[in-house]
């Protein structure tokens, strides 16, 4: 889809020419990491594979992605959440505004991506080490999570109400797409986080 023009006087935010660059690789390893798996499964896929596959070298594929279990976790949706929590409206319940974040971005990657979301999740389930490195991961988004937060509530972001409950939020995404898979994958993974989130209404933090 073209990139949509900026309003006159409105400073451009498309990514430039070296992080197009970036956004490319980094997918380019992705897609042949996903390719070589479905071939020949998780263990017996390599870094120096990867690299073959991708056309790239493996310390490019190790700069992008320390470890080999990145590729399948590591994307750059922090500051893309971040941002698009901090525009939702400021009297908008916290549970609206994660509501509505999360479900639009995942309705766009299961549009653009489906076969990826597919694959990856199956990896996290599948596989002990991904689905560990993904425990590692809810750390950085719950930080995040803990400023906006902060923020919208005027509460401290090392609180533990706030943390509790950001990392209780995250933790229960996880459990909702495990459960997705589980189930083989048939059902609406958006309806089972807006039903994961409704849960969580109610709580002390508003």
């Amino acid at each position: 889809m073209p990139a949509p023009h900026a309003s006159p006087g409105a400073p451009d935010t498309r990514p430039g020419l070296r992080e197009r660059k970036k956004i490319r690789t980094r997918a380019e390893i992705r897609q042949a990491t996903f390719r070589l798996v479905a071939a020949q499964g998780w263990d017996a896929t390599t870094v120096d594979q990867i690299a073959a596959e991708a056309e790239v070298s493996p310390s490019t594929v190790l700069r992008y992605f320390p470890v080999k279990e990145d590729i399948v976790l590591t994307d750059a949706y922090d500051p893309v959440m971040e941002s698009a929590l901090r525009t939702r409206p400021a009297g908008e319940p916290l549970l609206e505004s994660v509501r509505a974040v999360v479900t639009a971005a995942l309705r766009k990657t299961l549009d653009e991506q489906p076969d990826e979301v597919l694959v990856r999740t199956r990896l996290m389930l599948e596989v002990p080490a991904v689905r560990a490195r993904m425990v590692e991961s809810v750390s950085t988004t719950s930080r995040m999570l803990c400023r906006v937060i902060a923020e919208r509530t005027g509460r401290d972001a090392g609180q533990l109400e706030v943390r509790i409950f950001a990392t209780g939020l995250l933790a229960a995404v996880l459990e909702t797409t495990l459960y997705w898979t589980e189930r083989g994958q048939r059902d609406d993974l958006v309806e089972l986080i807006d039903r994961m989130l409704r849960t969580f209404e109610g709580g002390p933090i508003r």
